[in-house]
């Protein structure tokens, strides 16, 4: 009798552990789709536009949805990667400087001025 709840006993942690190590999987791959969700997003930064929202999809499956908003200063991002039924947020947000500085946008010039100047006559 003392064998078999200790067989028992010992089954129900293995069983335990096995689903605790699924859902972190799950999660880590919803994290990752998460992930590509943000890269897009720094990818695609938009010149005139303030906000873009996307989804990215593949095979019939949603695998992440972005959202950026340009600020004052920067960007913000909002990613939700997914993978079965688990859904992981990312939200971060990166200065003009730090993009201009990993390559994303495009330093400005400091001695071409962007505003169009009138012609005199």
């Amino acid at each position: 009798m003392r064998a078999a709840f200790i067989i028992i006993l010992i089954w129900i942690i293995n069983f335990n552990s096995f689903c605790q190590s699924k859902i972190e999987d799950d999660l880590e791959y919803a994290f990752q789709n998460a992930k590509k969700g943000v890269y897009w997003a720094l990818g695609n930064i938009p010149d005139k536009k303030s906000k873009i929202v996307n989804d990215l999809i593949a095979d019939d499956k949603l695998y992440s949805a972005v959202k950026l908003y340009k600020a004052v200063d920067g960007v913000k991002i909002e990613a939700t990667g997914y993978y079965n039924t688990n859904e992981v947020t990312i939200k971060i947000f990166r200065s003009n400087e730090s993009l201009e500085n990993d390559g994303y946008l495009k330093k400005e010039d400091p001695g071409v001025s962007n505003k169009i100047k009138k012609r005199k006559d």
